[in-house]
């Protein structure tokens, strides 16, 4: 039996007493995946990103460990709600345009001092000031660098299109500007290289395209370390007691804590492995989060069709943001279908070995996005589910 066949075989016992759709996460990968980073972490806190987990109770999982230490949060009210959850250093990583939400920071001193708000432009603080009404209290402020590889004079360029600050000079002005601006204190600095830790460098079947990922990839990293180094210089100057310095994700994250000027790092889809972390040379990750949709129909012979299962991931449209059937090993999506909102078919031999009833497991494509489709997550562990935890939708919270 493979490790793969033994996998299905004990999330079949595990789950034989729930019915499909189900979602499960496997604690012992899990725990693995969460030593593995903190391992590649090498000393620096991990800051996990809950936009990958989206549940309460693997945020705490995750941070009771050693080496994660607060949370990087992806909307403003999330952040409240965290906050007024217990916990006590969420960083959001995006900007925000919520006045409600930014007058309830500005109003409580609780909030404020766990709360620390993304800025990478002077309107975001206007926006702010002009939102907190009768609210007095000092708003925490990250700043962003954009870590974007730019050639040729600028005219290509590699990476998100996240914030407009990209040197040295144009960080340090926002920093002082802040620092000028009575209800607001710089703490933090910020900067996600996307390009870098979200992008595989071993694309199966693509042995070209890999290599020229791994060459863009090594000349992003050097850059990027001289110019966040520069920024952190011109950033302390301004702002001598700067609290951290993020930087990083999962698929960088021993890179990334390799620079001197890096403090913490942020992860989070490294705890899961979904797909899209498959196709990575500098680490390789257990699959802990899975989903499982039961057959409903055996139209012929080599032929399941299993109900719902079409989760498709945000992104760029195309076929690696489809989640992909895992378990049993060897289906595959009919090409003129592919996976439906409401039926999904599959091809191959395992197919015939499958009963009414029966489960096949998918894997998604990104991490925390699983859990916008199921209400609760069923944790496994060896063969048993010892426990049933609300996911973010399942404590009736779509903050996104």
């Amino acid at each position: 039996m493979t490790a793969r066949a033994a996998d299905r075989a004990r999330y079949d016992r595990a789950t034989a007493h729930l019915d499909a759709p189900v979602a499960i996460v496997d604690l012992d990968a899990f725990d693995a995946n969460a030593d593995d980073l903190v391992r590649r972490a090498g000393g620096k806190p991990i800051r996990v990103a809950s936009k990958s987990l989206r549940c309460r109770a693997l945020l705490e999982r995750a941070l009771a460990k050693d080496g994660f230490r607060g949370v990087m949060s992806f909307t403003l009210t999330e952040s409240l709600w965290l906050a007024r959850s217990g916990f006590e250093d969420v960083l959001l990583a995006y900007p925000s345009a919520d006045r409600a939400r930014f007058a309830e920071l500005a109003a409580d001193p609780k909030l404020a001092a766990a709360v620390t708000v993304l800025v990478d432009d002077v309107a975001q603080l206007d926006l702010i000031d002009a939102a907190r009404g009768d609210g007095r209290e000092v708003v925490r402020i990250c700043l962003e660098l954009d870590t974007s590889l730019r050639l040729l004079g600028g005219r290509v360029r590699v990476g998100a299109l996240r914030s407009p600050l990209h040197s040295p000079a144009q960080v340090a002005e926002l920093a002082r500007a802040v620092t000028r601006r009575p209800g607001f204190k710089v703490v933090g600095l910020m900067a996600y290289e996307g390009h870098i830790a979200g992008v595989g460098d071993a694309v199966a079947g693509r042995p070209l395209r890999s290599r020229a990922i791994r060459l863009m990839q090594a000349a992003a990293r050097r850059e990027l370390a001289q110019r966040r180094a520069a920024v952190v210089r011109a950033v302390r100057a301004l702002v001598p007691d700067l609290e951290y310095v993020n930087g990083g994700g999962t698929g960088s994250v021993q890179h990334t804590a390799a620079e001197d000027a890096v403090t913490e790092i942020a992860a989070g889809s490294g705890l899961y492995v979904p797909r899209l972390f498959d196709n990575y040379t500098s680490f390789s990750g257990r699959p802990a989060a899975l989903f499982a949709q039961p057959v409903v129909r055996r139209p012929g012979v080599g032929v399941v069709t299993v109900l719902g299962g079409g989760y498709p991931a945000s992104g760029a449209a195309g076929p690696d943001r489809l989640p992909v059937p895992y378990l049993p090993e060897g289906l595959r999506y009919d090409p003129q279908e592919g996976p439906g909102e409401v039926q999904t078919p599959l091809l191959g031999s395992p197919a015939d070995d499958l009963l009414i009833g029966d489960k096949v497991w998918f894997r998604h494509a990104k991490a925390g996005e699983l859990c916008e489709r199921f209400d609760v997550l069923h944790l496994v562990e060896g063969d048993r589910v010892t426990a049933t935890v609300p996911t973010y939708r399942g404590e009736g919270h779509t903050f996104l």
